[in-house]
């Protein structure tokens, strides 16, 4: 199974959302890391074949997804951004409803819906109104609706949003379990939600990707560039002012800490600290010019990352 995303392109008058991307995917969790605006929904809904690219295609095992029409969507599980629902609609009714539309048969249908239901945590209110649910109820609907039948390529755009902490770490235990033997692309600017599940990370910047590898690889990228002090409150505000700060800790003593992302030493007293995915996101998205990462995309690959490339 590999879905191949090939120089596509998606442009909206004057402005170029995506930017003849390219990447080859195979089963495995695939996190799509960016800001909002990046671009990432732009690309999801072409994976997804909801929207036409401007230039450039997706291939499913070789064949254009556009070709495979109906064939591709019943692979296909989506949740998107905004997920829409029937407000009057029970939950084990809306999953039954959709699996109709999925050509499910009534008893595999009924029995999926079930066992999605259960899977989310919504089992005990299954015959409850969707409009009486709370927010983060209806996502885990939307994330139980986006795996009914089984698919082989499952796109999550956003699917934490709303979720408590809890919740977050079910669904995390959700998609490494789904994973297996799927392709499973799961778009967020929710840094945590990637950096504990994802096989291989996407960064995605200006519709482009930027950054690309394996977690460990990816935050490799900015080895060196973390730092730590402790300061006094003013020196802590000029540093702030000047610097990307991850983190300000106020100490007893009426000492700062700070967590610095910089290029350089950013204080006599700094000491290097090791990075982590959110000082990598920090990194990219720093206010200013995008820094380069052409060099270091170039030695991912070619230290093998397992089937990505730029």
């Amino acid at each position: 199974m590999e879905l191949t995303i090939d120089r596509l392109t998606k442009q909206f008058g004057a402005s170029i959302a995506v930017d003849r991307v390219s990447a080859t995917l195979r089963p495995g969790v695939y996190g799509l890391l960016g800001a909002n605006g990046a671009g990432k929904t732009t690309l999801m809904r072409m994976l997804c074949d909801v929207l036409k690219p401007t230039s450039g295609s997706v291939l499913y095992d070789g064949v254009d997804i556009a070709a495979l029409g109906a064939d591709y969507r019943a692979l296909l599980g989506y949740l998107p951004q905004d997920f829409g629902y029937y407000p009057d609609f029970t939950a084990l009714d809306f999953m039954r409803y959709l699996a109709s539309l999925k050509g499910m048969d009534r008893a595999r249908a009924r029995r999926q819906s079930l066992e999605l239901l259960e899977l989310v945590d919504l089992a005990n209110v299954a015959k409850h109104r969707i409009k009486t649910f709370s927010g983060g109820m209806k996502q885990r609907l939307g994330i139980a609706q986006a795996a009914l039948n089984d698919p082989a390529v499952l796109v999550l755009d956003e699917p934490t949003a709303g979720l408590d902490p809890k919740e977050r770490v079910r669904f995390r235990n959700l998609i490494a379990s789904f994973a297996q033997d799927k392709i499973v692309i799961l778009s967020t600017h929710i840094v945590s939600d990637v950096e504990y599940v994802a096989d291989e990370i996407l960064v995605m910047r200006a519709g482009s990707f930027v950054l690309e590898g394996s977690p460990e690889q990816v935050v490799a990228q900015v080895a060196g560039k973390v730092w730590e002090c402790a300061v006094g409150p003013r020196e802590a505000d000029s540093l702030t002012a000047r610097c990307t700060v991850g983190n300000a800790h106020y100490g007893a003593d009426g000492q700062v800490v700070l967590r610095i992302v910089a290029d350089e030493r950013p204080h006599a007293q700094a000491r290097p600290l090791e990075p982590t995915l959110e000082d990598v996101y920090l990194y990219l998205f720093r206010e200013g010019p995008a820094p380069d990462h052409a060099d270091e995309t170039a030695q991912t690959r070619a230290a093998g990352k397992g089937g990505l490339h730029a």
